[in-house]
C-alpha cells in the first residue's frame, strides 16, 4: 500500500500497465522483489483494449460473412451471410475485451501481493518517480508506456475529424464510404475487413501495400484486396484534406490530380512511441528518430539503471515482443545485465485474408547484409491443403543463404499462414538448413506443408513429386 504523501520504497518501478509492463512486473514479483507498477488511463494497455483483441475479433466476423458468400465453390453448396446488426457486432466485441482485461490484468494483482498498482501520471526524476505527489523510490526502472496511433503529415488533417485503428472499433454504425490513408498492416486489415461489412473502402499510400513485406507478396495481397472490392492507390502524393459534405482527400497519382470524397478518414500511417511528458529527456534518456526510447542489448537506456520495453522503444512493435522484453529488461534490471534481447527469428503477423506471415530475413535484407541470396517461391496452387480447400490464394517464399543453405527468411500468404510460421521460425533460430526443412516428416494437407514443399523446390520440381512431398 502507498501513502496518500510521502515516499514509498520498492526494487523496481515499472511505469505502464499494459503487456510488457505486467510481464516485467510478475518476472519481478517472482523473483522476490518488491515491484510498483504505475498506471494512467486504462489497465491491459493497446492489445487487449484497442489493438489485437477487438481487431481480431471484429476481422473474424468479417471473415464468417466472406466465407459463406464464397461457400459456392464447393459444387452442390449455397450460402449466404450478410452483416443484421453491428451495434450487435460490437458489444460482443466490448465483452471479450473486458471480460479478457479484467482476467488477465486486473485479476493478477491479487496473486501478487508484492506488486503495488499506483494509479497516475508518472513523472521521472532523479531521486524516483513522481505519481499524485508521492515518490516512488527504486534503484531499478522499467519504461514500458507502449505507443499511439499517429497522424500523417497532410495540410489541413489536424483541422479534419478523422479515425484511428482505436476509434473506428468503436463506431456506432458503419460509413457508407471510408478512406484510409496507409497501406501497412493496420490499413490492410482494417480496409479488408470494413469491406466486408459493406463499407467502400478506398486505400492510399505512398509507396505500396505493405512495404517491409516481400514485393511478391505486396503485389498478390493487392489484388486480392481489390476482389474484395477494396480500391487501392499505391504511390499516392498526398496534397490537402477538407471536410466538405463529408472528407475531401486531395492527391497526386501517375501525374494528376484526384480528389476524393468519403463519409470518414482513418489514419493507418504507424504508432509513435509514447515517451514524451515524463522528464526521461530531462534526465538525459535518449531517444531514436522516431521517438522510441533508444535501448541497448539488454533493454536498458543511455541512462543506467533505467531500462525500457515494448512499444515505447519504437521497434517490433507486437504485444509477443512486448511481453518478452518486458521479461528480459525485469531480468536485468534485478540480476545484472545477464540476458540479451533476441529478435532474429521473431514472427510477424498481419491478419488479412489471406493471412502474411513472415520471420527472418527478406531477399533485399539478406543481399543487403551480404549474403549470397537464394530463393523459393512457391505458389499455393503446388499445396494439396489448399487444393483441398478450394482457395489457392497466396505464396511462399523462402530467403536461404546461397553458400551454407541456410535458412534466413520465410515469409507467407496463406488463409492459414499465422498458424504455420512458427515452424519457420524454429528452422531459422535452430540454424537449419533449407535441405533440413525438406527433410522433415510433416502432415499432409497442412500449410506448413507448403514450406516443406517451398523448400524442396530449391533443387527439383515440385509438380515432380506424389502425394505428401514424396
Amino acid at each position: 500500500m502507498v501513502k496518500s504523501t510521502g515516499i514509498a520504497d520498492f526494487d523496481l518501478v515499472i511505469i505502464g500497465a499494459g503487456s510488457a509492463g505486467f510481464s516485467a512486473a510478475i518476472t519481478g514479483a517472482d523473483a522476490g522483489a518488491r515491484v510498483a507498477i504505475v498506471n494512467y488511463g486504462t489497465i491491459g494497455g493497446t492489445c487487449v483494449n484497442v489493438g489485437c483483441v477487438p481487431s481480431k475479433t471484429l476481422i473474424r466476423a468479417a471473415e464468417v460473412i466472406h466465407h459463406a458468400n464464397k461457400g459456392n465453390r464447393f459444387e452442390g453448396i449455397k450460402a449466404s451471410g450478410s452483416l443484421t446488426g453491428w451495434g450487435s457486432v460490437i458489444k460482443q466485441k466490448d465483452d471479450l475485451v473486458n471480460g479478457l482485461r479484467q482476467a488477465k490484468y486486473t485479476d493478477l494483482l491479487p496473486k501478487y501481493p508484492n506488486i503495488t498498482l499506483v494509479e497516475g501520471k508518472a513523472k521521472v526524476l532523479r531521486q524516483g518517480v513522481e505519481v499524485n505527489g508521492i515518490i516512488l523510490r527504486a534503484p531499478k526502472m522499467i519504461i514500458t508506456t507502449g505507443a499511439a496511433a499517429s497522424t500523417p503529415l497532410i495540410e489541413g488533417f489536424d483541422k479534419v475529424s478523422y479515425l484511428t485503428s482505436t476509434s473506428a472499433f468503436e463506431l456506432a454504425q458503419l460509413p457508407k464510404f471510408l478512406i484510409i490513408i496507409g497501406g501497412g498492416a493496420i490499413g490492410c486489415e482494417v480496409g479488408q475487413m470494413f469491406a466486408r461489412m459493406g463499407v467502400e473502402v478506398t486505400i492510399l499510400c505512398r509507396s505500396r501495400l505493405l512495404p517491409k513485406e516481400e514485393p511478391e507478396i505486396s503485389r498478390a495481397l493487392e489484388t486480392y484486396l481489390k476482389e474484395d472490392g477494396v480500391k487501392v492507390i499505391c504511390g499516392a502524393a498526398y496534397q490537402s484534406i477538407r471536410e466538405d459534405n463529408g472528407i475531401c482527400l486531395c492527391y497526386d497519382h501517375e501525374g494528376q490530380t484526384h480528389r476524393l470524397t468519403a463519409d470518414q478518414v482513418l489514419a493507418a500511417t504507424g504508432r509513435k512511441a509514447n515517451s514524451s511528458g515524463m522528464g526521461l529527456e530531462e534526465l538525459g534518456v535518449k531517444l531514436v528518430p522516431n521517438g522510441g526510447i533508444a535501448v541497448d542489448q539488454h533493454l536498458q537506456t543511455s541512462v543506467p539503471g533505467i531500462y525500457a520495453a515494448g512499444d515505447v522503444t519504437g521497434r517490433d512493435q507486437y504485444v509477443y515482443m512486448a511481453a518478452y522484453g518486458g521479461k528480459v529488461a525485469a531480468h536485468n534490471a534485478l540480476n545484472g545485465n545477464s540476458l540479451i534481447y533476441n529478435n532474429s527469428a521473431m514472427p510477424g503477423i498481419v491478419f488479412t485474408d489471406p493471412q502474411v506471415a513472415s520471420v527472418g530475413l527478406t531477399e533485399s535484407q539478406g543481399k543487403d547484409k551480404g549474403f549470397d541470396i537464394k530463393t523459393s517461391v512457391l505458389s499455393l496452387e503446388h499445396v494439396p491443403r489448399a487444393l483441398a480447400a478450394r482457395d489457392t490464394r497466396g505464396l511462399i517464399k523462402l530467403v536461404a543463404d546461397q553458400q551454407t543453405g541456410k535458412l534466413l527468411g520465410a515469409h507467407i500468404l496463406a488463409p492459414e499462414g499465422a498458424d504455420a510460421i512458427q515452424t519457420a521460425a524454429l528452422a531459422i533460430k535452430q540454424g537449419l538448413t533449407t535441405r533440413d526443412l525438406a527433410e522433415m516428416i510433416v502432415p499432409y494437407l497442412t500449410t506448413v506443408e507448403g514450406l516443406k514443399l517451398a523448400a524442396i523446390a530449391f533443387e527439383k520440381d515440385v509438380e515432380a513429386l506424389s502425394c505428401c512431398a514424396g
